[in-house]
């Protein structure tokens, strides 16, 4: 004997999608509480704060290092930007520091200058340096950490010399 159920779906569908759509709510609901109670992992930035020396012009040597990274984009990619006028010389003249620490406690584990790339975007033909020399280092030439929000450090290969990236958002120490 063959029993057949006749099922009418019809019936339970304009029933259910009430259910429906209430579940649907309460999940995204529950999602978007949970992400608003997340833990930040950073602050808010900073406002940067340029220091009276990025008002007078590029010096020789820092033109030098501009051409020689930018080439003929030079005048398109940073002199004809006054925001970017000011970034450079804020991070040539006081955000980049080389130091020499020959004191074994005064050193610290960090990437070796051999390690960070060429920043060779302008100037596909650029080449490191063969020999480190404190006074004609170009760090531009590199693709150091410029705009991340901490400082870092970065050792020359072979030497006791360290060379210091701090943050744009960082309070300048006043001398």
């Amino acid at each position: 004997m063959n029993v057949f159920i006749k099922l009418n779906i019809n019936s339970f569908v304009p029933r259910m999608k009430p259910h429906f759509l209430y579940i649907l709510f309460l999940v995204l609901f529950s999602y978007n509480c949970n992400s608003q109670n997340t833990n930040r992992r950073y602050l808010p930035l900073t406002v940067i704060q340029y220091d009276a020396n990025v008002s007078t012009p590029f010096s020789a040597n820092e033109m030098l290092q501009l051409t020689e990274v930018y080439g003929a984009s030079l005048d398109k990619e940073i002199l004809s930007r006054p925001n970017r006028v000011l970034s450079m010389k804020n991070l040539l003249r006081n955000r980049i520091v080389i130091e020499n620490r020959p004191d074994s406690k005064d050193q610290k584990q960090c990437p070796l200058l051999s390690e960070v790339p060429l920043f060779d975007a302008f100037v596909p033909t650029l080449q490191r340096d063969l020999g480190f020399n404190p006074q004609k280092f170009n760090p531009l030439k590199y693709s150091f950490s410029f705009y991340s929000r901490g400082e870092h450090m970065y050792r020359v290969d072979g030497t006791d010399y360290f060379i210091l990236v701090k943050s744009q958002h960082s309070k300048t120490e006043k001398k």
